[in-house]
């Protein structure tokens, strides 16, 4: 495993991010494929011996449960300070005007919540988990600020928005002597790769780290194309990605089938190896259902692809609308 530092910050971090939407409670959450306690138990043992010390939940993940589980394992498993938690804030987890959004109110009542879960006195990472355009974004990076103040939070980070909305919340900060946002997470894969466009020339410009979300495109870059899994037709937010450019979207499927042949090696280390040659993608974070899934992730970092390989990766790519905010 490499380590390296987020952005310009001075949060080290792994170069594969545990994704923790996998684990848990699939009978009351909201992820039917998830796994309970004791299912997830071989996950974080193994993510941590194979050198994985950052960890990335949220807590809309099974309503709270994928913290509680993430909070637990670690727990068991390692020194507080040997890893790195990151959750994230915004999506409804409660009724009332402080059980979901990026106000003041909102912000303050959901960390303690998320800290409980957890069962740590600090978030390493907190991240807004959208933009929320009904709160004024003054009000919500004062309010992030004065966590990191109060040292219930060490570093802050952002995920999908458009490029001028990151673009002012950075502003803000700055302007008002603020904490800044570290990090930006956001989809970036081989068959969505619009970031490309703004977002990914803007981190790389202001030294914030990238955290792709959703690296092997749901599944969809490390099976046949017709394939399902269970995860495939439980998930309903898959189905509102990835069905703009069907025919581009086949034809890099087949590029990282026929890569992966050449080289004798599972799909996922194709596609998460060019992840992990773009210059602005600091760790992807991947989500895991079978053991051998985390095997993958972590050969991946070793995996050096050709120019060629790079190319032919690329070239089917076709311009599509951005989708996932």
């Amino acid at each position: 495993m490499e380590y390296v530092r987020l952005g310009q910050s001075g949060l080290e971090v792994s170069r594969v991010v545990l994704g923790c939407m996998s684990f848990g409670e699939p009978s009351e959450g909201t992820h039917a494929w998830s796994f309970g306690l004791d299912e997830s138990r071989p996950f974080f043992r193994q993510a941590l011996e194979s050198g994985i010390t950052t960890f990335d939940t949220a807590n809309v993940y099974s309503l709270g449960v994928s913290e509680e589980i993430t909070g637990k394992l670690l727990g068991e498993f390692a020194k507080r300070d040997e890893v790195v938690i990151a959750t994230k804030v915004f999506n409804r987890m409660g009724p009332g005007p402080k059980g979901a959004g990026l106000s003041r109110g909102a912000i303050f009542a959901q960390v303690e919540e998320s800290l409980r879960r957890l069962g740590t006195d600090y978030i390493d990472l907190y991240q807004i988990h959208r933009y929320d355009p009904a709160v004024p974004i003054e009000e919500t990076m004062e309010a992030l600020h004065d966590l990191v103040k109060a040292g219930k939070v060490r570093y802050l980070g952002a995920s999908s928005m458009s490029t001028w909305q990151f673009v002012q919340a950075q502003y803000v900060a700055d302007l008002n002597g603020w904490t800044r946002f570290v990090s930006m997470q956001d989809q970036y894969n081989l068959i969505m790769r619009e970031e490309e466009r703004e977002m990914l020339p803007f981190c790389l410009d202001q030294g914030v780290g990238v955290l792709p979300w959703s690296p092997l495109a749901r599944g969809r870059l490390t099976r046949d194309w017709n394939a399902t899994t269970a995860r495939s037709e439980t998930d309903r937010f898959l189905r509102t990605l990835y069905n703009q450019a069907v025919e581009s979207d086949r034809k890099i499927v087949e590029a990282v089938q026929a890569i992966a042949s050449e080289r004798d090696v599972p799909r996922a280390q194709v596609a998460l190896a060019w992840l992990l040659h773009q210059a602005a993608v600091t760790a992807p974070i991947v989500g895991v259902t079978k053991l051998e899934h985390l095997t993958d992730a972590v050969a991946a970092v070793e995996l050096e692809l050709s120019e060629d390989e790079l190319t032919r990766l690329e070239e089917p790519y076709v311009s599509r609308q951005p989708q996932g905010y």
